[in-house]
């Protein structure tokens, strides 16, 4: 569509036919500082996938830490933090099994970590990261003062941005997307 000498679309980012401001899907190619917001949940998304995948691994190659007793299991930790905490009736939920629990928990952060750097229900992950987070912040980390020394806090607010925005780029769900729209673009896996 032309008007006025000029190809809707093909303006700066913002103009008629863009995507997120970005510019349009066959379109030229971006600008370093759009370039810059296009990928910059990116890092995030890294960081939080590789060290959730490393919390996970770690959890379940660990015999001391899926014991249901003895020190550093996860049974010792939750009876340690069970009076502190701010929800002790899910300390006691977990003290019935602590080694199913301690899977659950491994198990959950390596599902998350990996459905985040591959891309994959990104946002659905993204959430299971953020409520492991909180649920590490209201029993383990609960007790920490002033609260900003605990990093599960930090995780959780981590996790809020890809709960928002998800993985749209560089990710399974965008080819996935891409692919429901019979659409190819180099901007968008």
């Amino acid at each position: 569509m032309r008007h006025a000498d000029r190809t809707v679309g093909s303006g700066p980012a913002g103009s008629a036919g863009s995507v997120n401001g970005i510019g349009d899907l066959g379109g030229p190619p971006l600008g370093v500082r759009a370039t810059a917001a296009h990928y910059a949940l990116l890092p995030l998304r890294l960081f939080l996938g590789v060290t959730f995948v490393y919390a996970g691994i770690d959890k379940l190659t660990d015999p001391t830490f899926l014991a249901d007793a003895g020190p550093g299991s996860i049974g010792a930790l939750m009876s340690q933090v069970r009076d502190t905490s701010a929800v002790p009736w899910l300390i006691d939920q977990s003290l019935k099994d602590p080694s199913a629990f301690g899977y659950a928990i491994a198990c959950g952060e390596l599902a998350v970590g990996l459905g985040v750097l591959v891309g994959l229900l990104a946002r659905l992950a993204a959430f299971g990261g953020a409520a492991i987070s909180l649920s590490l912040w209201l029993t383990v980390s609960w007790q920490t003062t002033p609260y900003y020394y605990g990093n599960d806090l930090m995780y959780l607010m981590a996790w809020l941005p890809l709960v928002l925005a998800g993985a749209p780029y560089l990710s399974l769900d965008a080819a996935i997307a891409r692919r429901r729209r019979g659409r190819a673009s180099p901007y968008y896996l």
